[in-house]
């Protein structure tokens, strides 16, 4: 009788690729002067040459970056073929808030393009921004598929699979035309393969790279040539930062009063930063708690030499008791 065989596991197991070893604290939760809790991730900042001048924890280990590929992903649109400029290739690039006026110029966009909001297939939700939310809803609105953070995005690849004829049901298919195009923009700005693809949260197709290919593709973005598909997009996100984000977001405050830097966030506490003279950054906290991101992020900048009122903005996260502030979480690094 042969010898039994161990079993297999079932193929729908979950893989991860994160790292066994447990990754630095990047962050502390104090409250009143007690450590009560930890945040930890793994960091990347790159020298102005490219090289690696800091890391901390595994950073080549592959992430979804989530919406922090969406840079690469409008410069997918326009290399397929797409002719966006301005407030609406931000838009493209956008983590929107869902404000009144990203609203309105997605409605704009898919009107250009004679696209129906029916066609988005970005799932219905509410504004982004806490406080847009409670006016929306005051308002008697509900969630809406143009009102979720990624409408721009999804109208840029709709308008442009029109354009070329290539099927619009399917648009979000990661063998689409489209997507095959945004896969290597994604591997050709990251200088390394794709190493997984997943769904993101909005239905696209999500590229897993590593922490040192996000920084690198921002790199790449924000010293790109003039005209080139990425130095588009990275000119349209600095010179309309709150299309990229919201009037009251990081990513806008860092665009708009440090010139020449490029900036996106995404999902589950992931950064990227670029600033002009070829130095960039990125981070992912591990257990995807946003609250940590502006303090990681302020001291990551401030490592680079970026200072001043807006970093200190960013790194605010005060911690409140009985409605007063009691303590805050503050970057360990």
């Amino acid at each position: 009788m042969s010898a039994p065989q161990p079993s297999q596991p079932p193929q729908s197991a979950p893989t991860s690729a994160l790292s066994p070893v447990v990754p630095p604290v990047l962050a502390e939760v104090v409250r009143s002067g007690f450590v009560e809790g930890r945040h930890r991730g793994d960091l990347v900042v790159l020298a102005a040459d490219g090289a690696v001048e800091l890391a901390l924890g595994e950073v080549t280990a592959p992430v979804f970056p989530r919406s922090a590929n969406k840079p690469m992903q409008a410069a997918g649109v326009l290399r397929a073929g797409l002719d966006l400029a301005g407030e609406r290739l931000a838009l493209a690039a956008a983590s929107h808030s869902g404000e009144s006026f990203h609203r309105d110029l997605v409605r704009k966009m898919l009107d250009e393009y004679g696209l129906d909001p029916a066609q988005l297939q970005c799932p219905a939700d509410l504004p982004l921004d806490p406080e847009e939310r409670d006016i929306y809803l005051a308002s008697g609105a509900v969630a809406d598929p143009i009102t979720m953070n990624c409408s721009g995005k999804h109208t840029a690849m709709l308008a442009v699979c029109a354009q070329r004829g290539w099927p619009l049901e399917t648009y979000l298919d990661p063998e689409h035309p489209l997507q095959r195009i945004i896969h290597r923009v994604v591997e050709d700005a990251a200088g390394e393969p794709v190493a997984a693809v997943g769904t993101d949260g909005c239905g696209a197709p999500l590229m897993a790279i590593s922490l040192v290919g996000l920084a690198r593709a921002f790199r790449t973005f924000a010293g790109a040539e003039p005209g080139t598909p990425e130095r588009r997009v990275a000119d349209a996100m600095r010179a309309h930062p709150e299309y990229v984000a919201g009037t009251r977001r990081p990513d806008t405050w860092l665009m708009r009063e440090v010139p020449g830097t490029l900036s996106k966030m995404g999902a589950e506490a992931v950064q990227a930063v670029a600033l002009p003279d070829g130095r960039a950054l990125a981070f992912k906290v591990e257990d995807g708690a946003t609250r940590a991101l502006g303090p990681v992020l302020a001291r990551a900048l401030t490592l680079l030499g970026v200072e001043g009122p807006v970093v200190d903005r960013i790194g605010r996260a005060p911690l409140l008791g009985g409605g007063r502030e009691v303590g805050e979480i503050r970057a360990a690094f």
